[in-house]
C-alpha cells in the first residue's frame, strides 16, 4: 500500500493511498456474498449465487461501491498509522479512482491540534494583587446584614436603602425617523419593584441612576424625568434615543437591619460571635478579590504566552468548541425559563449570525489557551496525586449539593451514582491540573520556577481529560 501524504494550509492532510486492485477484487467477491444474504436469488441459498450471478442482480456497480466501503473499514486505520497522521476528527474519502493498474483513494483527515509553546520560560508578568482594605469587609458585612433585613411599609419619603414598588411609563421624546419602529413599550412597567442603592450599577432598569430619582418621593406622588441613551448603549434600539418617563410611587418599604452581635453571626451560620463573623467575611472577601484579579492575571498572562507560540488547528477543532459555548449558554438560559429560540429573537439575530459574530470568537479564545494549558502539562510533566484529587473530588461533591443535587436520589439508582463518581472524578482532575498549570506558569512569569514534583507519599494520576483556564472572564461568554 503506497500512500502520498500532503498537508495543506487549513492543518489537514490529503492522503493518497494506492491500493493492491487484488486487495478491491478481494473485497468485491465478500461485497458479493454481502449483498446476495441481504437479498433472495431465484435457484439459490442467501449467499450461495456465482459471483456473475450477483453481479448480474444487482449491478456492477452496487458491488464495487459495497466493496469500497468495506475496504475503507477495513484500511483506514492502517493508513492512519502508516502514513502518522493524528487525526482530529473523522476523514472523509474524497475522491475513489479504480480506472487506472491501480486503484487510488483520496482521503481528507483534519488534524490534531499542533502547539508549539516558543520561548515561554522568558515570559514575565509581576503578580501585584494586594488585600482589600477593612472598608470592603465591612461593606461586605453590610451587604450581608441587607440579606438577613426585614421590610415594612412606612408613610414616608423614599430614602436610598427602601424598597419601592413604582409605576414605570416610557415614551419617546421625539417622532420617529420614517420607517423607524417604535419599541418604546419595553420601557413601561406596572408595579416594577427596585430597591435604592448608594451606587449606580450598569444593570439598573430602566437606566443607571434611574433609582436616584425616587428619591424625595411619598407614596402617590409622581414625577417625569427625561434621560437620553448613550450612542453606544448595549440596547441597539435605544442608542441616542431620549425617552420620557411618567413615574408612580405605589409603595415604600423601609427596611429593618438586624443588629450586628453574637446572635446574628449564628444565624449567619458563620461563627458563634461577631468577630468569628467578621473574620469569615474578611476572608470571604479576600478569596473574592484574589480569584478576580487571579481571573485577569492568567488571562493577560496565557495571551503572552500565546504572543510567542504557534498554535495550529483545523476547524473542525473550533466549531466542536463552539457546540459546548452554545450548549453551556443553552443551559444558563434553561435556568432561567428561556431557549435558544426566543433568546436569538430577542437579541433579533439568528443562530448562524450570533455563532459567527459571538460564539466562534469566544471559542477561539478558550480553545488555544486550553491547548496551551494541555501544552504545558505535557511539557512539564505535571500530575495528579491521588491526595490532590481525593480533596478535590470531595470538593465537588460538596459544590453539586449546595446546588441542591440529592445524590442519593439520582437517577439510574447505582449505575447512574457510579456514572456520577467518574464524570466527578474527571472533572475534578481536570481542575486540579489546571489550577497545577497556571500556577506553574505564575511561577515561571514571576522568576521563581521550580520543576514540577510530584507530592511524597502520593500515587501518581494520569487522567485523559481537557483543560480549561479557571475563572474566565464574562468576556469569554456570548451574553
Amino acid at each position: 500500500m503506497n500512500i502520498e501524504k500532503q498537508i495543506l494550509d487549513d492543518h489537514q492532510a490529503k492522503l493518497v493511498v494506492d491500493v493492491d486492485k487484488e486487495q478491491l477484487e478481494v473485497f468485491k467477491r465478500r461485497a458479493a456474498r454481502k449483498l446476495a444474504e441481504r437479498g433472495k436469488i431465484p435457484g439459490f441459498r442467501p449467499g450461495k449465487a456465482p459471483y456473475n450471478i450477483i453481479a448480474r442482480t444487482f449491478g456492477e456497480e452496487a458491488i464495487t461501491e459495497q466493496a469500497i466501503e468495506m475496504l475503507m473499514d477495513d484500511i483506514y486505520p492502517k493508513v492512519l498509522e502508516e502514513a502518522k497522521v493524528e487525526p482530529a476528527a473523522a476523514g472523509s474519502l474524497e475522491n475513489v479512482d479504480t480506472q487506472g493498474e491501480t486503484p487510488k483513494f483520496t482521503f481528507r483527515v483534519p488534524l490534531a491540534p499542533e502547539v508549539d509553546l516558543g520561548d515561554y520560560h522568558s515570559v514575565r508578568l509581576p503578580y501585584e494583587w494586594t488585600a482589600p482594605d477593612q472598608a470592603e469587609a465591612g461593606k461586605a458585612l453590610e451587604d450581608l446584614r441587607q440579606m438577613y433585613a426585614s421590610t415594612e411599609t412606612v408613610d414616608r419619603e423614599v430614602r436610598v436603602g427602601d424598597y419601592v414598588l413604582v409605576d414605570v411609563k416610557g415614551a419617546y421624546a421625539s417622532k420617529l425617523k420614517e420607517g423607524e419602529e417604535d419599541k418604546s413599550a419595553g420601557l413601561s412597567r406596572t408595579g416594577f419593584a427596585t430597591f435604592v442603592r448608594e451606587e449606580d450599577r450598569d444593570e439598573e432598569w430602566p437606566y443607571k441612576g434611574f433609582n436616584k430619582e425616587l428619591v424625595g418621593l411619598k407614596s402617590g406622588d409622581s414625577k417625569t424625568v427625561k434621560h437620553k441613551y448613550a450612542k453606544d448603549d448595549a440596547d441597539e434600539s435605544l442608542r441616542g434615543k431620549t425617552v420620557n418617563f411618567e413615574l408612580t410611587v405605589k409603595v415604600v418599604r423601609g427596611v429593618i437591619l438586624p443588629d450586628l452581635d453574637d446572635d446574628f453571626a449564628k444565624q449567619v451560620g458563620a461563627g458563634e460571635t461577631l468577630e468569628a463573623l467578621k473574620e469569615a467575611v474578611t476572608r470571604d472577601v479576600e478569596n473574592r478579590s484574589r480569584a478576580e484579579y487571579d481571573d485577569k492575571y492568567f488571562v493577560e498572562l496565557i495571551e503572552k504566552i500565546k504572543e510567542g507560540a504557534t498554535i495550529k488547528y483545523h476547524q473542525h477543532s473550533l466549531e466542536h468548541e463552539g457546540e459546548h459555548v452554545l450548549n453551556e449558554l443553552q443551559q444558563r438560559l434553561a435556568q432561567q425559563g428561556m431557549d435558544l429560540p426566543t433568546y436569538f429573537k430577542l437579541r433579533e439575530t439568528t443562530q448562524e449570525k450570533f455563532t459567527e459574530e459571538e460564539v466562534l470568537p469566544v471559542a477561539k479564545k478558550r480553545l488555544e489557551r486550553s491547548l496551551i494549558l494541555d501544552e504545558i502539562i505535557r511539557k512539564e510533566n505535571i500530575q495528579v496525586d491521588n491526595a490532590a484529587l481525593d480533596a478535590e473530588f470531595g470538593q465537588t461533591l460538596t459544590e453539586l449539593q449546595m446546588q441542591g443535587m440529592n445524590l442519593n436520589e439520582l437517577r439510574g439508582g447505582r449505575k447512574g451514582q457510579q456514572q456520577l463518581a467518574q464524570a466527578v472524578a474527571m472533572e475534578s482532575a481536570t481542575r486540579v491540573l489546571t489550577r497545577r498549570a497556571l500556577d506553574m506558569l505564575k511561577s515561571i512569569a514571576m522568576g521563581e520556577y521550580k520543576p514540577f514534583e510530584v507530592p511524597a507519599e502520593s500515587t501518581e494520576v494520569a487522567p485523559e481529560a481537557e483543560t480549561q483556564p479557571e475563572g474566565e472572564s464574562s468576556e469569554e461568554k456570548p451574553e
